[in-house]
């Protein structure tokens, strides 16, 4: 057993241990004072409260029959122990008679109707507190969908995932039970002050000498447990992140043999989790600890004294029973309200963390006088366009790019890897935006930035390198182009891809379900199924990104075809390894370390025998 209560205690500080670091912060480590370093420094809750609040306020007339019901919940609480004084001391005086009865007949009332009027105020809370974090999570996700992609290049989905699910929850259960907890709590306090100093205001004085020492232990404890319930939520964010991201690669994971590393570094972030939920709930469970002990000197006190003034007269045995349960009473709701204190604590916590990507700039925040195009025709300009994924840095990705894509051209880009290919489609698309003096991109004449995205991207279908299938229906991913096909529309697209065969073939054919990222048919397949869906989507502006990288030889010469019809009378953007698959390109762009080294035809740029030539005989290798 004793090896059991010391094993929390013999934990091993990992590198980077960021939860060792924040108990040192709060003074439990071996820096003295404990200091708040500047990156664990709470932040506005008084803000996070005001933000919860305005969800809230969507229900006000519900909550408001909530604080009535708090309210009568509470005067019944108060009134039942000064009921059951006056009954003793009416017993006292000459049991049985009328009033007799009538005092254990309240006393039945008094506790029946609490019951009732608590259970409906549980009831009518619940339902607010899960029409608000329901809102909370439609806010989230939805503002994550109108988030740019570098947000998302820049953070795990398994941490975005937790402050969806855990985050959120943590407010649910605090909106549950705590927050009218608190407000009971503080309601009961207040209305036991009253009475007592109504009673007897020397027992009630008496009372209070254990508040400051109260007061005292609370702040101290809560003052720690703060940094630490955040730490719990960050590592808890950590590590769903790592999660997934090991999941998603498992088959990376296994064919380098890696599992031993993730399952050690998985450890680490493990071991963080432990020690700052066991300190956390540690230092909390102090309270409760506190409280009785203080409870017991309390009532010690009230026995001592109120036996003295009964003995003189001044009071009778009823006021001292009364006072009893009044003190109870008063500890109880301070007890409650320190308990719940870390609830809250741990629900603001994560509120702010829901709040920080609520916060985050939306794609369209700029898009104010932006405006919509019904139709394009497809001429695409580069001017002197430059570009840095990272403008702090100052290593561009793309240096003075021109160019110009008339309506219904193919434009190939090749070059080596990292040369920009992929940088050029992720500006046209607004994925990113070039820099401000970088030059600029326009679309039959229009500089992109002052069309909307939506409507700009509703123009264009992109076939990217890594096809991404959602669960459902094959018929259903294909629909994805363009949601009002019809049937006859989604397998005309299909044929032209030369995806109809093999769909067939599957049981259930264009109706099997896909399961997610569509697992169970090949990557070749997968390919076919997205392009299938751009040909679908009809648009005016094509991009096809190593759109045939994972198709074999044999089947990229039975879709080539389909491609070539696709891309007629629209303008396309090629991105490829394969040299033989853009030689029928009006024009290619050859780039190389972000800058445009050569244009011009297959033929052209044979001839001039320089950076092309040398990639298309294998002088120079693409990757």
């Amino acid at each position: 057993m004793w090896e059991a209560l010391r094993e929390p205690f013999r934990y091993r500080k990992p590198k980077m241990d960021l939860a060792s670091e924040a108990v040192k912060s709060v003074g439990l480590g071996v820096r003295p004072g404990g200091g708040q370093s500047k990156r664990q420094k709470a932040k506005d809750w008084q803000a996070t409260l005001r933000r919860i609040w305005h969800y809230l306020a969507h229900r006000r007339g519900r909550l408001s029959l909530v604080l009535v019901m708090v309210l009568l919940s509470s005067g019944f609480t108060l009134l039942g122990p000064y009921l059951i004084g006056r009954a003793i001391d009416h017993y006292l005086k000459g049991p049985g008679g009328a009033e007799w009865a009538w005092f254990l007949a309240g006393l039945a009332a008094v506790y029946v109707l609490g019951s009732v009027v608590g259970w409906l105020q549980n009831i009518w809370m619940i339902g607010i507190a899960q029409e608000t974090v329901y809102r909370m999570r439609m806010d989230m996700f939805t503002h994550l969908h109108r988030l740019p992609i570098p947000f998302f290049a820049k953070r795990q989905r398994g941490e975005l995932m937790s402050r969806m699910t855990n985050d959120i929850d943590n407010v649910s259960s605090t909106l549950n039970s705590s927050a009218i907890q608190v407000f009971s709590s503080a309601l009961i306090l207040v209305g036991t002050v009253v009475v007592m100093l109504l009673l007897s205001p020397l027992l009630t004085l008496l009372t209070f000498l254990v508040v400051p020492l109260m007061m005292v232990g609370m702040r101290w404890i809560t003052r720690r447990t703060g940094v630490l319930f955040k730490e719990r939520q960050r590592n808890l964010g950590e590590i769903n992140g790592y999660i997934e991201e090991t999941l998603s690669g498992q088959r990376l994971v296994k064919a380098f043999s890696q599992e031993e590393r993730v399952i050690g570094e998985f450890g680490e972030r493990n071991a963080r989790i432990r020690h700052s939920g066991f300190w956390s709930q540690t230092i909390s469970g102090f309270i409760p600890k506190v409280m009785n002990s203080l409870n017991n000197l309390s009532f010690a006190v009230i026995a001592g004294a109120g036996g003295l003034l009964a003995i003189r007269g001044t009071i009778t045995i009823g006021v001292i029973v009364v006072f009893v349960e009044y003190a109870r009473q008063f500890t109880r709701p301070l007890n409650d309200l320190a308990n719940q204190w870390n609830t809250l604590l741990s629900a603001i916590a994560g509120a702010e963390r829901v709040f920080e990507i609520l916060d985050e700039d939306v794609e369209t925040k700029d898009e104010g006088a932006a405006k919509s195009l019904d139709s394009i025709r497809g001429e695409v300009v580069f001017s002197h366009v430059s570009f840095s994924y990272d403008p702090v840095e100052g290593q561009r990705t793309l240096n003075d790019i021109s160019f110009t894509a008339r309506p219904g051209e193919t434009i190939a880009i090749i070059g080596p890897t990292g040369a920009g290919k992929t940088s050029l489609i992720q500006l046209l698309s607004r994925f990113y935006e070039a820099e401000a003096d970088g030059g600029r991109i326009t679309v039959d004449g229009h500089d992109i930035t002052s069309i909307r995205r939506e409507s700009l991207r509703s123009h264009m279908a992109f076939v990217l390198q890594d096809s991404f299938l959602f669960e459902g229906t094959i018929r259903e991913n294909i629909r994805y182009g363009k949601l009002d096909a019809t049937d006859e529309q989604v397998e005309a697209a299909a044929k032209l891809a030369n995806a109809h065969s093999f769909i067939v073939r599957l049981p259930g054919g264009y109706d099997k379900m896909l399961q997610g990222d569509g697992s169970g048919i090949s990557q070749g397949q997968k390919q076919l199924l997205a392009i299938a869906r751009a040909i679908l989507a009809d648009p005016a502006i094509l991009v096809l990104d190593e759109a045939t990288s994972s198709i074999d030889t044999v089947t990229e010469i039975k879709i080539q075809e389909g491609l070539h019809r696709l891309m007629e009378g629209r303008t396309s953007f090629v991105i490829a390894h394969r040299l033989n698959t853009i030689r029928r390109a009006d024009r290619i762009l050859v780039l190389k370390d972000g800058r445009l080294e050569e244009s011009g035809s297959h033929e052209e740029l044979l001839e001039r025998k320089g950076l092309y030539s040398d990639l298309y005989h294998g002088h120079v290798q693409l990757s």
